[in-house]
C-alpha cells in the first residue's frame, strides 16, 4: 500500500481543496521552511481563495504569503508567532479579517475543543515512509521533535506530508503514525535546516545584556527556588540563552542537579544534560542542529507535543510544573504587564509563542530585558499590545535596577533583603523617560488587524491598523 502522490497539485485535487477552508502548517524549520510557500503557490493556481491560514509561526521566509493575502486567497491568519514583512503588511491593513494571535498552548488548546477546525494541515516531514509515517530526525532537513504538528495531525480532517526523504516502510522511529495520515508528497527540498537558527537564538555578547544575566542569576539564586531538583525554561533572545549560561557555571559550582529544561532546546541546554547537571530535556521545538542530533540520540532528551507542553484544557501540562522562567520583552507597563507581539512602533515583531503558557505555569516568572531599546524606553506607562498579564509576571530585570511584582510576597521580602538594587518599576519607567523622553502616542486607525489570546482564549487585547 503506498500514500504516495507526485505532485502538491495532484494532491490538492485529491483532497477537493475548496474556498473558505482552513489549511495548517508548522514551523519548526523556522525562517528555513519552504513548505508553507510551495502549497500556497500551487493554491493560487488553482484559484481557491478566502482561506483560513493556521499556521504556528510565520517568518520572513514567507513574504510571498503578502501577495496571497492581497489576492484574498488568503484572508484570514490564526497563528502564534509573526516575524518578518507578513507582520508589517498586517499592521497595514493587506490581510481582510484580524489575525488571532494565540499562545502554544492555546492553540492546542483550540485545536483539540475543535474552536480552531483544520480541514487539511500540511506536515513537513523531513523523513516519511510510502504510508506516512513520519520523524523529524532523519533527512537532510531534520528539525527535531515536530511537537506543534502534533494536534493538527491528531484533529485535521485531511493529513498531508510533505517530504525529501522517502524511506523503505517501516520509518523507525516514528513521531507521527500512518494511521493519522491520508497522503505523501516527495519534494525536492522541504527546507533549510541551518536557518533554524537565527539571530534571536544566539547568546548575547553586549555588555548590558550580560549585566542583565548576571544580575537575573542573582536573582534565581535568591529566590529560594535554586536548588537540586528546580525545573526551568529560557526563551529564545540572546539575554535568555546568556542567563541560561550562567546558570550552567552557577550550577556546576553548587553541585545543583536540576530536574528538568523545557520549552525549546539550545546547544546550551544540550550541554547540561550531557554533562549531567539536568536529569531530562522536555523538547518540543529544537532551536539549533545540536538539539536536533541531541534529541535523535539521547533517550533523556524527550520530544513531547505541544499539548504536553502546555495546554490549559490537558489533565495536566509541563508549564504547570516549571519552578523558573527566564522570558523576554518588548515592552514591559507600570503594571507589569508585557507586550511582546508588537515593537514600540506598533509594527507586528513576534507572539505570544510559549510567553504567556510559561509566565502562568511558572512559580517564578522573570521578564529579562534592556530599559531602552534603540531610541524607546522598554518600561512604559502602557504597552502598546499586552501579550502576557501582569498577574503571571514576578520579576523584571534591566541594567538599571530590578523590580519585583508585589503581588508576591515571598519573592519580594528575598529579594529586598539582598544586595541587589531592587526599585519600584515606576522608577525604571521614570529612568527610562529621562533617557529617551515621554514616546509619543503612536496613531492608529480604528480598524482592527490582531486579536491577542491568553491561552484559556480570552482575549486581552487588539491590535489596530498603523496610521502613519
Amino acid at each position: 500500500m503506498t500514500k504516495v502522490v507526485k505532485s502538491i497539485k495532484k494532491v490538492l485535487k485529491l483532497i477537493n481543496i475548496k474556498d473558505g477552508m482552513t489549511i495548517s502548517f508548522h514551523h519548526h524549520l523556522r525562517n528555513g521552511d519552504y513548505v508553507m510557500n510551495l502549497v500556497l503557490e500551487e493554491i493560487a493556481e488553482i484559484g481557491v481563495k478566502n482561506l483560513t491560514l493556521a499556521a504556528t509561526g510565520i517568518y520572513p521566509i514567507h513574504q510571498p504569503l503578502i501577495k496571497k493575502m492581497e489576492n484574498k486567497i488568503i484572508t484570514k491568519i490564526d497563528t502564534d508567532f509573526i516575524s518578518g514583512p507578513v507582520g508589517e503588511a498586517i499592521v497595514n491593513g493587506k490581510l481582510e479579517q484580524p489575525a488571532i494571535f494565540r499562545s502554544r498552548g492555546g492553540r492546542a488548546r483550540a485545536i483539540e475543543t475543535k474552536e480552531l477546525k483544520i480541514d487539511i494541515a500540511f506536515i513537513a516531514a523531513p523523513s516519511a515512509d510510502s504510508a506516512g509515517n513520519i520523524n523529524g530526525v532523519d533527512g537532510p532537513s531534520a528539525c527535531g521533535p515536530l511537537g506543534y504538528a502534533i494536534p493538527d495531525a491528531h484533529y485535521a480532517d485531511k493529513v498531508i506530508a510533505i517530504t525529501d526523504n522517502l524511506v523503505d516502510y517501516p520509518l523507525f522511529p516514528v513521531r507521527i503514525e500512518e494511521n493519522l495520515v491520508d497522503y505523501v508528497v516527495v519534494v525536492d527540498k522541504i527546507g533549510d535546516a541551518q536557518k533554524i537558527m537565527s539571530g534571536t537564538t544566539i547568546i548575547t555578547r553586549d555588555p548590558i545584556g550580560l549585566r542583565i544575566a548576571k544580575y537575573a542569576l542573582q536573582v534565581i539564586e535568591q529566590s529560594g527556588l535554586f536548588k537540586t531538583g528546580f525545573s526551568f525554561q529560557t526563551g529564545a533572545g540572546g539575554i535568555s540563552l546568556a542567563v541560561a549560561d550562567y546558570l550552567h557555571k552557577k550550577m556546576k559550582e553548587k553541585n545543583i542537579i536540576g530536574s528538568f529544561a523545557l520549552g525549546g532546546i539550545t546547544k546550551f541546554l544540550v550541554d547540561m544534560l550531557n554533562e549531567g547537571l539536568l536529569k531530562t530535556l522536555l523538547n518540543v521545538q529544537s532551536f539549533d542542529l545540536d538539539a536536533v542530533k541531541s534529541v535523535k540520540e539521547n533517550p533523556q532528551h524527550q520530544a513531547i507535543s505541544v499539548s504536553r507542553y502546555a495546554n490549559p484544557k490537558a489533565k495536566s501540562c509541563a508549564v504547570d510544573n516549571l519552578d523558573i522562567s527566564i522570558l523576554g520583552a518588548s515592552e514591559v507597563d507600570t503594571n507589569f504587564n508585557v507586550n511582546i507581539v508588537t515593537d514600540s512602533n506598533g509594527i507586528i515583531i513576534g507572539g505570544s509563542g510559549g510567553h504567556n503558557d510559561s509566565a502562568e505555569g511558572s512559580k517564578l516568572t522573570i521578564i529579562v530585558t534592556p530599559l531602552i531599546r534603540g531610541r524607546f524606553p522598554v518600561v512604559v506607562d502602557k504597552l502598546t499590545t499586552v501579550t502576557t498579564p501582569g498577574r503571571c509576571i514576578d520579576v523584571v530585570v534591566t541594567e538599571r535596577g530590578i523590580a519585583v511584582n508585589p503581588n508576591n510576597k515571598e519573592i519580594e521580602e528575598r529579594l529586598i533583603n539582598s544586595n541587589l538594587p531592587i526599585v519600584p518599576i515606576s522608577k525604571l519607567k521614570g529612568v527610562a523617560y529621562q533617557l529617551t523622553g515621554k514616546p509619543e502616542p503612536i496613531k492608529f486607525y480604528d480598524r482592527i488587524v490582531g486579536k491577542v489570546e491568553e491561552r484559556n482564549g480570552k482575549i486581552v487585547d487588539y491590535i489596530r491598523m498603523l496610521k502613519y
